[in-house]
């Protein structure tokens, strides 16, 4: 599957220039939009993700392996995978923080291209580590998660900049961001509020 990340950057020429041959038919244009960044957001291949390969309920977790709040919130991700199989979590690295947080996410995604199996250790030990990330502490989630070492490449980069293309686009203003159906949680909510909006869009995804 083609990467998608250039598709934001091209998405105002493109309409602009449809907008020119068919002005009549904005809200078609509006509705093609809305599917491609659908599309990027839920079921970019490059980007990790837990929990059901089919699901009813598919969360996007924007996070960032140096943010304390994205260590707090990310247990409760992993934990709504394992009590509700019918969702899946969409891991969305965004550096925020630094050279270390571009690194551990270029790292991250690499891993999951190569070798997917060992990502969800790789991402355990990274978010496990209190404080920002240094070079060698990068090593030793590599090391103590049994991951394969890899070199971070061109591919990794291009998920991060449609990342951060994707961010803006939402309206992420900061880490950790989720989006859990049309509803977006800023910030490392308690678990009693992200649990009560994951039991709503099951629901509303059952059609209950």
């Amino acid at each position: 599957m083609k990467l998608v990340m250039t598709f934001l950057l091209v998405l105002m020429v493109t309409f602009s220039a449809q907008a020119a041959e068919q002005p009549q038919q904005p809200q078609d244009r509006e509705e093609e939009m809305q599917q491609l960044i659908y599309e990027a957001l839920f079921h970019d291949p490059l980007s990790p993700r837990i929990g059901a390969a089919n699901p009813k309920l598919t969360l996007v977790s924007f996070t960032d392996y140096n943010c304390p709040y994205c260590k707090q919130l990310d247990p409760m991700l992993e934990k709504i995978t394992q009590k509700y199989p019918d969702v899946a979590v969409v891991i969305r690295p965004l550096p925020f923080k630094g050279e270390t947080s571009t690194e551990s996410a270029r790292i991250v995604l690499t891993t999951w291209r190569e070798h997917p199996d060992q990502f969800l250790k790789l991402h355990q030990m990274l978010m496990s580590k209190k404080g920002y990330h240094t070079p060698a502490s990068i090593k030793t989630a590599v090391d103590k998660s049994g991951a394969t070492p890899v070199t971070p490449d061109q591919k990794s980069m291009e998920t991060l900049s449609l990342n951060l293309q994707l961010a803006r686009v939402v309206g992420v203003q900061g880490t950790p961001a989720t989006i859990v159906g049309d509803t977006m949680l800023a910030g490392a909510v308690p678990w009693e509020t992200l649990e009560a909006l994951v039991q709503e869009k099951l629901v509303q995804a059952n059609g209950q």
